[in-house]
């Protein structure tokens, strides 16, 4: 597989966030829950690859080499430390996103719409704030 630059990763993290979304748009709501779990399921998991994407590119541009790339939460959150200066709004985001997107949304499978875009909305705050690049849809 071809190593990525970290301009490809942050433009694969912009259109996995956004593919993401678009699965939740045609879920049907009914009293503020998802009706279906399968595209909660799908938009989550691609909601939370999406900041994953962006770390790895943003790791790479601070020098990481490709083979270095976490490979774990802990590993992901152990790198945000150290690289980004100890941003604390930017590690809360990443948790919320991790939490609702990759536990509650992915794996249990939460059909809460307020706590789904809550974890949307950290995930879009991680990515912009690491690529630097508006989220356009």
């Amino acid at each position: 597989m071809k190593k990525m630059t970290p301009e490809e990763y942050f433009d694969l993290a912009h259109r996995y966030y956004t593919n993401a979304r678009k699965f939740l748009k045609g879920a049907k709501v009914e009293y503020n829950r998802y009706q279906d779990p399968k595209p909660v399921h799908e938009a989550t998991g691609i909601g939370y690859i999406a900041i994953l994407k962006a770390i790895d590119g943003f790791l790479l541009s601070q020098g990481l080499p490709h083979e270095k790339l976490p490979t774990s939460v802990i590993e992901y959150n152990k790198a945000l430390i150290k690289f980004s200066q100890r941003n604390g709004r930017l590690l809360a985001a990443f948790h919320t996103a991790y939490e609702i997107l990759h536990i509650r949304g992915y794996y249990r499978a939460t059909l809460s719409v307020p706590a789904i875009k809550e974890g949307f909305e950290a995930a879009r705050f991680v990515i912009e704030h690491i690529t630097h690049k508006k989220i356009t849809a």
